[in-house]
């Protein structure tokens, strides 16, 4: 599928929508319990039973609230040699609409807390932040799409394997599950752009734009900014660049989708054992929630 040119997408990312009062459709205490339940299955590692017992919920939660459900699973040779039993789950809502918006979160926690701040690199990261905040946002936005359906197309990517290998060692061990979609993708047309949600739920929360995807897809990021800046969220969603990463939008990238990373990446407990609950608050994935609503409702 060939990529739209630049400035009929800007056209259309800036087309002219009707102001109306805001609803706030988003509940974010259904998603704080979906973030608890992740966290209660304890760390989601590859081959691991809690791994395992996170795919059956992902499962039974979104045929239930899709339209279609897309299951791809795999199996990941790593640089080490170690088979992984990967699987990402694509929830369509209007799966036939050629207008579409994809939003994404990886649901694997990484195997080791190897973090320079980490008090002991033996443990594995329980993910609460770093991993389940982004899979409870999606989640409850499929909520959201449930009870009122979008008129746009909206694939909702739960992604395996992101957080698996060495960024800098083993660069194929990680990012999988992104990788993978992007050789993979769903059929029909690529969307309109897609946003990544990932560390989204930190009590602190203060999300700053990314150095690749304003470098990527620079109008979704002002898109995105813009939309939470309408909401009330400019304290939050803050207008300035400051961390660049290598995250899974840049898989997505690669292939031709206007792909940014949503995330606030100052967050301490990142890749330590102290990436638990307390750490995380309902409020945050309310804001976050309610501009990943806000941008399917107003290409409506």
């Amino acid at each position: 599928m060939r990529r739209p040119f630049l400035p009929i997408l800007l056209l259309v990312l800036a087309g002219c929508h009707e102001q109306k009062p805001h609803v706030r459709e988003f509940d974010s205490a259904s998603a704080f319990a979906y973030l608890k339940t992740q966290v209660d299955f304890g760390p989601r590692i590859p081959n691991t039973e809690a791994h395992r017992r996170e795919a059956a919920w992902l499962d039974s939660l979104l045929r239930a609230r899709a339209d279609t459900l897309i299951v791809q699973s795999w199996t990941h040779v790593t640089a080490g040699g170690d088979s992984l039993h990967l699987t990402n789950y694509v929830a369509r809502f209007r799966p036939a609409a050629t207008k579409r918006l994809l939003f994404l979160a990886h649901w694997d926690s990484r195997p080791t807390a190897d973090s320079p701040s980490s008090t002991d690199s033996t443990k594995p990261v329980p993910g609460a932040n770093d991993g389940a905040s982004g899979v409870a946002l999606l989640l409850g936005v499929a909520d959201v799409l449930k009870r009122a359906p979008p008129t746009v197309g909206v694939d909702l990517l739960f992604d395996d394997g992101e957080d698996y290998g060495d960024f800098t060692n083993t660069p194929m061990d990680v990012l999988i599950g992104a990788r993978y979609y992007a050789a993979h993708q769903a059929p029909g047309p690529q969307p309109l752009y897609a946003v990544l949600f990932d560390l989204v739920a930190d009590k602190d929360l203060q999300i700053f734009q990314e150095g690749n995807s304003l470098i990527g897809a620079p109008e979704v990021v002002e898109l995105v900014w813009d939309t939470a800046k309408e909401l009330g969220y400019a304290g939050t969603f803050v207008a300035t660049p400051k961390h660049t990463l290598i995250d899974d939008h840049i898989e997505l990238q690669k292939v031709g989708i206007r792909a940014i990373d949503v995330v606030d990446f100052d967050y301490p407990s990142w890749h330590t054992k102290d990436d638990t609950i307390d750490k995380v608050s309902a409020a945050s994935l309310q804001i976050v929630g309610d501009v990943a609503v806000a941008l399917v409702r107003r290409e409506q």
